[in-house]
């Protein structure tokens, strides 16, 4: 990235922006070295809703900084002084079937799925798994974006490049 150009803006959607979009921003902010910043949103957050503690401690286990973390509805990022977003990228099945606000700047968009971790069933560290595994699984394929070269991530391209990156 040259120095006078700005980083890329993703933003995470999921349904409540408590766990996978969270983790998504937390994961992309600390692997984007300067090209990308990363920010969450949920369709409909519960009232008072909160981060995932079990999220936060993954997070926290892997070395990711939480600070700033914070669970916020997705009409945060559709008004005209909200930053603009490059590229919208949904991580759960039901926030990808919502209709979504008008996004300024028509950002690219994509979908990559991924099992709610705080929906699983047994022990304490069983649902810690879940989560560790989620991370995971959204690492490898961060890893991927990051790595893309510059042309990859020009905006005339950049729907196209996200959407193959569901396939690894």
């Amino acid at each position: 990235m040259s120095e006078t150009q700005q980083p890329l803006n993703v933003l995470f959607l999921c349904t409540h922006n408590s766990a996978r979009s969270i983790l998504a921003e937390a994961l992309l902010n600390d692997m984007g070295s300067g090209r990308f910043k990363a920010y969450s949103a949920g369709s409909s957050p519960r009232d008072n809703q909160q981060p995932n503690p079990l999220g936060l401690q993954v997070l926290q286990n892997a070395g990711i900084s939480i600070e700033g973390l914070r669970s916020k509805s997705w009409d945060e990022f559709a008004t005209p002084d909200a930053p603009q977003m490059d590229l919208i990228i949904t991580v759960c099945d039901n926030a990808a079937g919502e209709v979504c606000p008008i996004w300024p700047g028509h950002p690219a968009t994509a979908h990559w799925g991924y099992a709610d971790p705080s929906e699983g069933d047994g022990t304490d560290e069983q649902k810690l798994e879940a989560f560790r595994q989620t991370l995971h699984a959204m690492k490898r394929r961060l890893e991927l974006l990051v790595s893309l070269p510059e042309d990859k991530l020009a905006k005339a391209v950049l729907q196209t490049t996200a959407r193959q990156l569901v396939t690894n």
